[in-house]
C-alpha cells in the first residue's frame, strides 16, 4: 500500500490527517484533496517545519494510516 489508497480515500483520511495535524484546516484539507506535496507544503507553513521533517511525518503516517 502507498499514497495512493490514501489519495483514494480522501474524506475518510481527513479524520486522521486532521488528529494528527490539527492545526490544517478545512480550507487546508480541500486543497491538500488527497496530494502529498500539497499536505507536505501546508505542513511547512503551518508548523514551521522544514521539508524533510514534513516528509518523514507524512511517512510515518502513511505506515501508520495502513495498520
Amino acid at each position: 500500500m502507498n499514497w495512493d489508497r490514501i489519495a483514494g480515500n480522501w474524506k475518510q483520511a481527513q479524520g486522521k490527517v486532521r488528529e494528527k495535524w490539527g492545526k490544517l484546516t478545512d480550507d487546508d484539507l480541500d486543497v491538500i484533496n488527497g496530494k502529498r506535496e500539497q499536505l507536505a507544503g501546508r505542513l511547512q507553513e503551518s508548523y514551521g517545519i522544514a521539508a524533510d521533517e514534513a516528509e518523514r511525518q507524512i511517512d510515518d503516517f502513511e505506515r501508520s494510516y495502513m495498520l
